[in-house]
C-alpha cells in the first residue's frame, strides 16, 4: 500500500517532473504494428479495477455495524466485573448468599458467552480487513501500473486519473487505519474480559462447592456466646454492597431479556387462547355451556389467571435469577394467589394463609434492614419458631386439610420439618445452613399452594378449549367430564412436579449438583458387543416417543372429539385427526432417531432383527399394522361410517393401527384386527352418502275411493322433511280381493343410522290419514 502512495505522490505530483509530450510511438502505430502493446482502454481499464478495489474500502469497514455495539456491552461488562471482583474478594459472607452465588454464576456464564460471540465477530471482521489489504497490496504486482508510474509520458497522459487515485487511496488508507486500530483494541479488551471472566467464573464454582462444607462446619459462634469483638458490616458499606447488588442485577437482567421475553410470550399467548375461547361461546350465545364446570380460576378476561401461569412458569425460564428478582415474583404470585383464594378457602385457613404471607415478607426483610448480624440471627430464630408453630395449626387440622388439600398438607409438614432444623443450624452457629433451610421452606410451600392452582387453571383452560370446540362444531354440549379432568390431571401433575423439583433443589444449592450428576449419569457410553450408547440418547429417544404418543392421544381433545357418538356424522374432521395421529407417530419416531444420535448402522442392525422375529411370530401384528395404514389411506371405511364385516354390523367407532372398533345397535363395542377387516367383504353403507332404502307393506279393508289413496300418500312421504326428494318414492296399491287390498311402499331416507325413527314417523302419518278417511288397517 505504502508503495503504490510513494509513487504517485513522489513521482506523478511531486511538481518537478516536466511536461513533456507522449512520444511517437504510439501515435505512430499502424495495422502490421505489435498486437502486445497496451492500448489507452487498456491503461483505463486497469485504473478502473484499482478503484473498485480502493472503493471497497469504505464498503468493508462500514459493515462492522457491531464494533460501536460491542464496545458498548464491553464498558458495561467492565463494571459488572469490578463489582464481581469485589463482592469475591470481600471478607463478608453477609454479600455473598446461596442466591446471589447462583446468580453471579449465571451472569458470568452469560459474559463468557458474549465474549466469545464478540471474539468471533472481531475476528470475522479482522479476516475481513486482512483480506482487503492483501488486495490492496497485490496492486504492486500490476505490470501497467508500473509502467504509468516509469513512463513520464504515460503519466502526463493520465494525470485526471491518477489525482483520482491518490484521493481514493488516503481515503481508503484513513478508513482501513482506523478500523484496525480498532478492531484491534476490541480484541484485546475482550481478551482482557475472557481472562479476568475465567478467573471469577473458577472463583464463584468453588464458593459454590465450599458451601456445602462450610454450612456444616461452625461458622458463627453459639448463639448463647457472646461475640469478643465487633465485626459487623458498617451501615455505608452495606449500603455500597446493596447498591452493587442492584447494579449487577440490573445487569444481569439487561443480558438475559430473552428468557423474560419468552415467558411473556407464552403468558401473551395463553391469555388470548382463554379469551378467543370466551370470545366464540360469546358471539354464538352459548357462556352457559360453561356453567356446569364450575371453573374457579378463569372466566372471560383471564388476567388473574395469566398472571398466576406466567409467575409459576418463571423459575423455569430463569433458575438462577437474582434473589430480588425471585422474592418479588413469590410476592405477587402470593399476592394474586390471596384474591383467588378469599372466597375459595375456609375463612380459618385463609386468614391462615395471610399469615404466612407475613411470615414469608418476614423473611426477606431481616437481610434488607441491615441488622448486625447477630441481632440478624435472633430475629431469624423468632421467625423461624414462629413459623413451626403455624405449621404445627395448619397440621392439627389434618383430617380437614388432608381431605381436600392433601398437597398442602404434605407441603406444610415439609415446611414445618425445614424450619425446625433453621432453628437448630442457628442455634448453634450454622448460619449459612439456617438460612438454606429456612428459605427452602417457605418457597416450598409457596410453590406447592401456587403449583395446585396452575393445574387447575390448565385443565379449565383445556375444558374450556373442549367445549367452545363442540359449540363451534354443533356437537351436544354434554360430553364425560370425569375421565377427561383425570387424564389432563396427570400430564399437568408431571409438569408441575419437575417445576416443584426445580425451585426445592435450585433453594437447596443441589439443582447444579444433582444436574451434574445426572449429565455424567447420562453421559457416560455404554458398550455391548459394538453397540455403543449413552443413557442420554435412549432418554432423548424414549421421551420424543412418548410425546408423539402422547399427543396423538390428545390432540381429538383440542378440537373437541372426546371419543363419543357426538363427532360421527363429523367424518372429514375424524378422518383428518385419524392421519394426523399416524402422522405424528411417523414423524416422532424419525425425529426421536434424528435428535437421539443414535447410529443408523445400528438400528438397521436391530431392524434386521426384528425382521427375523417377524418371520418367526409377529406377522399377525405387523399384518394388522400395515392393515391399519391401508384402512387410514384407502378409506374403505370411514369413522361414523356404518358398516358389515362379515357377521358383524354398527358404526365404525375407531380406526387404530393395530385394531378397530365397531359400536353395536345394542352399545356393544366389537374390536376387531385390521387384518380380519380387510380379510373380509366390507359392506359399507354410508361410503358416499348416508341414504338408506326403508320399504313398507301393510293392508287395509277394501273400500270405494281406495283408488285415490296412491297420491295422498305420495304427498304424505314427500313432506316429510327426512325423506330424500331427489329419489323417486314408490307407492303400490294391489288389490286382493273384495275386502282386502295391500299398499307396499319404497323411499328413502336421508340418515341410516334413523331408519327405524323415520320409518315408524312415515307409517304413524299413514296410520292417522286412514283413520281419518275410516279406513281400517288389517
Amino acid at each position: 500500500m505504502r508503495y503504490i502512495l510513494f509513487l504517485i505522490l513522489t513521482i506523478t505530483f511531486s511538481g518537478t517532473v516536466t511536461a513533456q509530450k507522449p512520444g511517437r510511438k504510439m501515435a505512430d502505430s499502424t495495422l502490421f504494428g505489435d498486437d502486445n502493446i497496451p492500448t489507452r482502454s487498456d491503461y483505463l481499464s486497469q485504473f478502473e479495477k484499482v478503484f473498485q478495489t480502493l472503493n471497497k474500502a469504505p464498503l468493508v469497514t462500514g459493515s462492522f455495524v457491531k464494533a460501536d455495539d460491542i464496545q458498548e456491552h464491553l464498558n458495561e461488562s467492565d463494571s459488572a466485573l469490578a463489582i464481581l471482583k469485589e463482592k469475591f474478594s470481600s471478607t463478608s459472607d453477609r454479600t455473598l448468599n446461596i442466591r446471589n452465588l447462583q446468580m453471579y454464576n449465571t451472569l458470568l456464564d452469560e459474559l463468557d458467552r458474549n465474549m466469545n460471540d464478540y471474539s468471533v465477530q472481531l475476528n470475522s471482521y479482522d479476516t475481513k480487513l486482512e483480506d482487503l489489504k492483501k488486495e490492496i497490496r497485490d496492486l504492486r504486482k500490476d505490470t501497467l501500473l508500473r509502467k504509468v508510474f516509469r513512463d513520464s509520458s504515460l503519466r502526463l497522459s493520465f494525470v485526471p486519473q491518477l489525482q483520482q487515485l491518490r484521493t481514493k487511496f488516503k481515503r481508503a488508507d484513513s478508513l482501513i487505519r482506523r478500523s484496525t486500530t480498532q478492531i484491534n483494541d476490541l480484541k484485546a479488551h475482550t481478551s482482557a474480559n475472557s481472562i479476568t471472566v475465567e478467573e471469577l467464573l473458577y472463583q464463584a464454582d468453588a464458593s459454590l462447592a465450599s458451601v456445602g462444607s462450610k454450612a456444616f462446619g461452625k461458622e458463627r459462634r453459639y448463639l448463647w456466646e457472646q461475640p469478643t469483638a465487633r465485626t459487623n458490616m458498617s451501615r455505608g458499606a452495606f449500603q455500597k454492597s446493596v447498591n452493587n447488588e442492584q447494579q449487577l442485577a440490573q445487569y444481569y437482567f439487561t443480558n438475559t431479556r430473552s428468557k423474560r421475553f419468552w415467558l411473556f410470550l407464552t403468558g401473551l399467548a395463553f391469555f388470548f387462547w382463554v379469551w378467543n375461547n370466551y370470545r366464540s361461546l360469546k358471539k354464538r350465545k352459548k357462556l352457559s355451556a360453561v356453567d356446569s364446570f364450575n371453573f374457579s380460576y378463569i372466566n372471560h378476561i383471564p388476567v388473574i389467571a395469566t398472571l398466576l401461569l406466567i409467575l409459576n412458569l418463571a423459575p423455569i425460564f430463569d433458575v438462577h435469577a437474582p434473589a430480588i428478582y425471585i422474592e418479588s415474583t413469590q410476592f405477587l404470585l402470593m399476592i394474586l394467589l390471596t384474591f383467588a383464594f378469599y372466597k375459595r378457602l375456609p375463612k380459618d385457613l385463609f386468614w391462615g394463609w395471610c399469615i404466612f404471607i407475613l411470615l414469608f415478607l418476614l423473611l426477606p426483610g431481616t437481610r434488607i434492614l441491615g441488622l448486625p448480624i447477630r441481632l440478624m440471627r435472633w430475629a431469624t430464630l423468632a421467625l423461624d419458631i414462629a413459623s413451626i408453630f403455624f405449621g404445627l395449626y395448619i397440621l392439627s387440622r389434618s383430617k380437614e386439610v388432608r381431605s381436600k388439600y392433601k398437597l398442602i398438607f404434605y407441603a406444610t409438614g415439609l415446611y414445618t420439618f425445614f424450619n425446625f432444623l433453621a432453628v437448630i443450624c442457628n442455634i448453634f452457629g450454622r448460619v449459612t445452613l439456617s438460612q438454606i433451610f429456612a428459605a427452602t421452606a417457605v418457597y416450598a410451600l409457596a410453590q406447592t399452594a401456587s403449583l395446585a392452582v396452575f393445574v387447575q387453571i390448565i385443565i379449565e383452560a383445556f375444558l374450556l378449549q373442549i367445549q367452545s370446540s363442540r359449540i363451534r362444531k354443533n356437537y351436544p354440549e354434554e360430553f364425560e367430564v370425569k375421565d377427561i379432568r383425570k387424564s389432563l390431571f396427570r400430564l399437568v401433575i408431571v409438569f408441575a412436579a419437575v417445576l416443584w423439583y426445580i425451585v426445592f433443589t435450585t433453594n437447596l444449592n443441589l439443582y447444579d449438583a444433582l444436574n451434574d450428576i445426572l449429565s455424567e449419569l447420562f453421559t457416560a457410553p455404554v458398550i455391548i458387543g459394538s453397540f455403543r450408547f449413552t443413557l442420554k440418547e435412549i432418554a432423548i429417544f424414549l421421551g420424543i416417543i412418548w410425546v408423539a404418543n402422547f399427543l396423538q392421544r390428545y390432540i381429538a381433545y383440542f378440537f373437541g372429539d372426546t371419543g363419543d357418538d357426538a363427532a360421527f356424522d363429523d367424518k372429514g374432521q375424524r378422518s383428518r385427526l385419524l392421519i394426523t395421529r399416524l402422522v405424528l407417530l411417523i414423524l416422532g419416531f424419525l425425529l426421536a432417531v434424528a435428535a437421539s444420535g443414535l447410529p443408523i448402522d445400528k438400528i438397521t442392525v436391530i431392524l434386521g432383527a426384528l425382521g427375523v422375529g417377524i418371520g418367526l411370530g409377529l406377522q399377525s401384528i405387523v399384518n394388522n399394522f400395515v392393515s391399519g395404514i391401508i384402512l387410514i389411506f384407502d378409506r374403505p371405511l370411514r369413522i361414523g361410517d356404518t358398516v358389515e364385516i362379515g357377521d358383524k354390523k354398527g358404526r365404525v367407532k375407531e380406526i387404530g393401527i393395530r385394531t378397530s372398533t365397531l359400536l353395536t345397535e345394542d352399545g356393544a363395542e366389537v374390536i376387531m384386527p385390521n387384518g380380519d377387516v380387510l380379510s373380509h367383504n366390507i359392506v359399507n353403507w354410508t361410503l358416499s352418502n348416508n341414504h338408506a332404502r326403508v320399504t313398507l307393506s301393510f293392508s287395509i279393508e277394501r273400500k270405494p275411493g281406495t283408488e285415490i289413496l296412491k297420491p295422498e300418500i305420495l304427498n304424505i312421504i314427500k313432506g316429510n322433511e327426512k325423506v330424500v326428494e331427489k329419489r323417486e318414492v314408490e307407492v303400490a296399491v294391489s288389490n286382493i280381493n273384495s275386502k282386502k287390498t295391500d299398499i307396499n311402499i319404497i323411499f328413502w331416507c336421508r340418515d341410516i343410522s334413523k331408519v327405524s325413527a323415520i320409518s315408524e314417523e312415515v307409517r304413524n302419518a299413514i296410520y292417522a290419514h286412514l283413520e281419518q278417511k275410516g279406513i281400517n288397517i288389517l
